[in-house]
């Protein structure tokens, strides 16, 4: 790292927008690897998922049942199970009793579920009937794919259900972009961690957020750490702290207690934001040093503190996890909501069919208008109200809202 002091390639206050993009584009997504599958949920895909051979690799039946030929009634010749080989083909009205999942007999031409099935007699030589429909619950070799077929693209986050079909694929181990190491600082002399708030203390209301926050955006939080107010601790905390994005709260405005700045001075960080023009979240700060390491200031204030990592933390981790920065859908807002005259406001709302509505308590200290939100609406600029705002959700793992 240098230390002849911070390298600013900052200008104050930018855009909302502008700030959100250059977040996404400082960060360097983190090499891929590989990974069993147990290990794999939460990463994102490094390559795309290609079948190495088609699934089912052969005719299954779709149903408990009979396997018959032709049409019924038909003479039950044999039993087919799950984990049994192949048995002798079906003749013109024969049929074998079969389980979801077994190798359809050659001649099957279709599947009589259980449930539809007339017996007239137990055993093996008993006949069967019911109603059928030439190919009925046969699950056709290749039906879900076929082999070399790509089946989901590089840049997937790898959820459960990707574990499923990847198992389903005969693989035991995936190639991904692991989770994001994210660390925690929290600042504040004035911070009591139990217990309510009194004179001269305040509850952190932030710490609490954070891991949840983190785990929510795709990555892995580290254990949080509380700091004092002290330049000292945190160019310690800074220095001996190996995550991929660390989370500075509480010391990223310019009062005496606030250190960041000139902790990454010392440290010859490389100043990329500083200050955003949004409402709340201002004093937010996105600094890198010369390993990659990410350092995000959040504001001291909880709203604000959530408004600056939804803004720069989220779009910092996408782009680390090898995701591009999707765009945000919007919404009407029927009631309208005021524009300031320069700064993005950031306000907690609600998702209904018509749009969005307000909740209140939206200001930079309060979390419990962000509590009973489904968004943050994003209100750009402008002279006038406005009738319809881009939506921001409040979680970060959440997928946009088709409105």
């Amino acid at each position: 790292m240098q230390t002849a002091g911070m390298r600013r390639h900052a200008t104050s206050a930018l855009p909302w927008d502008a700030a959100r993009a250059l977040a996404h584009a400082a960060a360097t997504p983190l090499a891929p690897c590989s990974l069993p599958l147990a290990d794999a949920v939460g990463s994102v895909l490094a390559t795309p998922l290609v079948a190495p051979s088609a699934v089912p690799p052969v005719d299954r039946s779709a149903m408990d049942g009979y396997a018959v030929c032709g049409s019924g009634p038909w003479r039950v010749v044999g039993v087919v199970k799950a984990a049994s080989g192949l048995v002798r083909p079906l003749e013109d009205g024969q049929a074998c009793t079969i389980v979801t999942g077994a190798a359809i007999p050659a001649g099957t031409t279709a599947v009589l579920p259980d449930e539809e099935a007339v017996v007239s007699a137990a055993g093996q030589a008993g006949m069967v009937a019911g109603p059928v429909s030439s190919g009925r619950h046969i699950r056709r070799a290749g039906e879900e794919c076929a082999a070399g077929e790509t089946l989901l693209p590089a840049g997937v986050a790898v959820e459960p259900q990707v574990l499923g079909l990847a198992a389903t694929l005969g693989l035991d181990r995936l190639t991904v972009i692991p989770k994001p190491l994210v660390a925690s600082l929290v600042t504040g002399d004035e911070l009591v961690h139990r217990g309510p708030s009194g004179p001269g203390r305040v509850r952190d209301a932030i710490g609490p957020m954070l891991p949840g926050l983190i785990s929510r955006a795709g990555a892995t939080a580290a254990p949080l750490v509380h700091l004092p107010d002290s330049r000292t601790a945190l160019v310690d905390a800074l220095t001996n702290t190996d995550a991929h994005l660390i989370l500075v709260s509480g010391s990223s405005a310019s009062g005496p207690a606030d250190h960041l700045r000139a902790a990454l001075a010392a440290l010859g960080a490389e100043l990329i934001i500083d200050g955003v023009a949004c409402r709340p979240g201002h004093p937010q700060a996105l600094a890198r040093f010369d390993d990659g390491r990410l350092v995000l200031g959040l504001p001291g204030n909880p709203l604000a503190a959530l408004t600056a990592f939804l803004t720069l933390g989220v779009a910092a981790l996408q782009r680390l996890r090898g995701q591009g920065l999707p765009p945000l859908p919007v919404a009407p807002v029927p009631g309208g909501l005021a524009c300031h005259p320069h700064s993005t406001r950031l306000v907690p709302v609600r998702v209904g069919p018509q749009g969005v509505v307000p909740v209140g308590h939206g200001g930079s200290a309060m979390l419990r208008g962000a509590a009973g939100a489904d968004a943050l609406a994003v209100v750009d600029p402008g002279p006038a109200e406005a009738i319809a705002a881009r939506l921001l959700p409040l979680d970060p793992g959440a997928r946009p809202w088709g409105v």
